[in-house]
């Protein structure tokens, strides 16, 4: 996959936190909704593949072509929704998908509107599960970007090293998860005892 320095900034540690925190609370909505027919694995590739495309992240990019492909979808689709071009979804994932592209954009703080339409339009635990996944790409691409720049520079050829990323950048981001994940984890566990939302 090409290396997409855009421009965008990469996240900061503390943006990582939130993106961790924020991925445990809505997995388990994402595996709900899957289990039960809420959501299918070709939108949850389609989501995820979304998400990858705005922020950059080569790593995530090579595994989702290969678990997309795996579910049946077309090269071309791939491909194009790799390069942001979307006229490959179909009609009824549409408003999800440009969502998952909208809260990747606004890294994690999508507009009231846009998440009542989305809620609307699919019913709140379809859209929860729909969160779920684009939390947990979230996570992949905030972690993947640095692990898969850090493996080019080790000489895997895969993954480019990414131009928005130094090799301190890298160590940190791997480093805190040994702190971040145990955290987050008995963070989400304190905000679903109060029963805190989990809305954006």
């Amino acid at each position: 996959m090409p290396d997409k320095p855009q421009g965008r900034p990469l996240f900061s540690l503390a943006e990582i936190y939130k993106i961790t925190y924020q991925a445990i609370r809505t997995a388990p909505h994402m595996a709900r909704g899957e289990k039960r027919g809420l959501t299918t694995v070709e939108l949850r590739e389609r989501l995820m593949m979304a998400v990858t495309e705005v922020n950059g992240c080569a790593m995530c990019s090579w595994y989702h072509t290969r678990v997309a492909l795996s579910t049946g979808m077309a090269e071309d689709e791939i491909r194009r929704m790799l390069s942001g071009e979307l006229k490959d979804v179909p009609d009824g994932e549409i408003t999800a998908v440009l969502f998952a592209q909208h809260y990747a954009d606004t890294r994690g703080k999508p507009d009231r509107a846009a998440w009542e339409k989305l809620c609307e339009r699919y019913g709140k635990p379809a859209t929860l599960a729909m969160l779920g996944a684009i939390r947990g790409i979230m996570l992949g691409n905030a972690l993947g970007i640095p692990s898969g720049s850090l493996l080019g520079r080790l000489g895997v050829k895969r993954f480019p090293v990414d131009r928005r990323s130094s090799l301190g950048y890298e160590i940190a981001v791997l480093l805190s998860g040994a702190v971040f994940i145990p955290l987050a984890l008995l963070h989400a566990g304190a905000a679903w005892a109060l029963r805190v939302k989990v809305v954006p």
